[in-house]
């Protein structure tokens, strides 16, 4: 039988923990109450701190001994993290907290597969969330008011969360059609060309686009170790340049190596590589003055990568392909990477998309199963997305 996991420290919010697991247990669900708090609990528990605590690399005493809060909620983060993900009767997962609890609650929760239900009711939920769910798919829930015991209020926000956690556990989401998933990267600028490329596989494939804002590629490339994804359309590599130029949308230097170590047939592109991206305008780095903007939003800027700047991504690009050994195709649009790098468009330069396509090629290590081949179009032309979707199909 599979439970809810209903989680948090059981010193300072016994109360509401327990109130929150009496209203999931109406509703006829089995709960299991884990503790991960560093003091006594106050209310009776199924998993104590200490068997969480356990779990820590360095055991329990790395998690419960001195007097550092930050050090110990730091690894109670840890020994949660590595309790849950051993468990295998998780019907879903609910935790409440503080700043504390909900760092120790989502490390765990973050490491848990997409699709178990994972809902935070947090006093941090109406702020800046992404270090808490960062690639994952946790539900933040505002608390509203702070967990200092039970009141009218606190009580409908908790009995609201029971209600949701229980409703997507019992009536989890189980998929039927058998398609394999491929994962394909698209910005606003490369739209055109992803968008017509499902249209051509999505009869065969479930297609998942991921937006190319960092986190995008992250989240496809952990489907890919996860091997929920049987193939990658990299079309929009533009995280990269964020990452060597200094955006804010960047890739890590992780980028590509799930491709890399799983061999996961892939075919990719220079989507993209001509921006840097900004919030607005007063944004940018004062040492950017004087460069070639677009203003994309007023919370969006938007900025042209150099001829140096294309050298160095290319070259980087090229060295990471490089060390994949399943099946790679990589297309060079030789007539544009995006929808304003076109004759005419704001960031028409062919003398760094010159210098881009180069520094790739001269990088790229060819074999007979990896390979790049330019293609006398522009990205967003309906040829340049036939072309991707059939060196997919014939490596796939």
């Amino acid at each position: 039988m599979k439970h809810v996991y209903v989680v948090g420290t059981a010193d300072t919010k016994g109360p509401e923990l327990a109130y929150l697991a009496d209203r999931i247990a109406d509703t006829g669900l089995p709960v299991v109450l884990v503790d991960v708090g560093t003091r006594v609990p106050t209310v009776k528990v199924d998993v104590p701190a200490r068997e969480v605590a356990t779990y820590h690399p360095d055991g329990a005493g790395a998690v419960l001994s001195g007097d550092d809060r930050g050090a110990a909620v730091a690894a109670m983060g840890a020994a949660f993290a590595r309790f849950i993900a051993g468990r295998r009767d998780i019907a879903g997962i609910i935790g409440i907290g503080g700043g504390g609890g909900t760092s120790i609650v989502t490390a765990g929760m973050r490491g848990l597969p997409y699709g178990l239900p994972k809902l935070m009711v947090s006093t941090l939920a109406s702020g800046d969330v992404g270090p808490f769910v960062d690639i994952s798919d946790i539900i933040m829930m505002p608390a509203v008011t702070d967990f200092a015991g039970l009141n009218r209020l606190s009580r409908t926000i908790l009995h609201n969360a029971a209600q949701a956690i229980s409703g997507m556990a019992r009536a989890a989401y189980h998929e039927s059609d058998g398609q394999r998933s491929v994962g394909l990267t698209m910005f606003g600028v490369t739209t055109p060309c992803v968008t017509a490329i499902v249209e051509q596989l999505r009869q065969t494939h479930d297609c998942m686009v991921f937006h190319a804002t960092g986190v995008g590629g992250r989240t496809m490339e952990k489907l890919v170790d996860d091997r929920v994804l049987s193939g990658v359309l990299d079309i929009t590599t533009t995280e990269v340049c964020d990452l060597l130029v200094g955006g804010v949308l960047p890739a890590t230097e992780a980028r590509l190596d799930a491709i890399a170590r799983t061999g996961v047939p892939y075919v990719g592109s220079a989507g993209a590589l001509d921006m840097v991206n900004f919030w607005a305008p007063d944004t940018v780095p004062a040492g950017f003055a004087g460069r070639l903007f677009y203003h994309h939003n007023a919370n969006v800027t938007l900025m042209r990568t150099t001829p140096d700047e294309c050298r160095r991504i290319g070259a980087w690009i090229g060295r990471k392909l490089s060390a994949c050994n399943g099946p790679v195709r990589f297309l060079i649009p030789e007539r544009g990477v995006s929808a304003l790098d076109i004759e005419g468009g704001a960031f028409f330069d062919p003398e760094a998309d010159t210098v881009l396509f180069a520094a790739i090629e001269e990088a790229f290590q060819a074999t007979a199963d990896r390979r790049i081949e330019r293609l006398p179009l522009h990205i967003n032309d309906p040829a340049f997305a036939k072309a991707a979707a059939d060196a997919f199909l014939s490596i796939i």
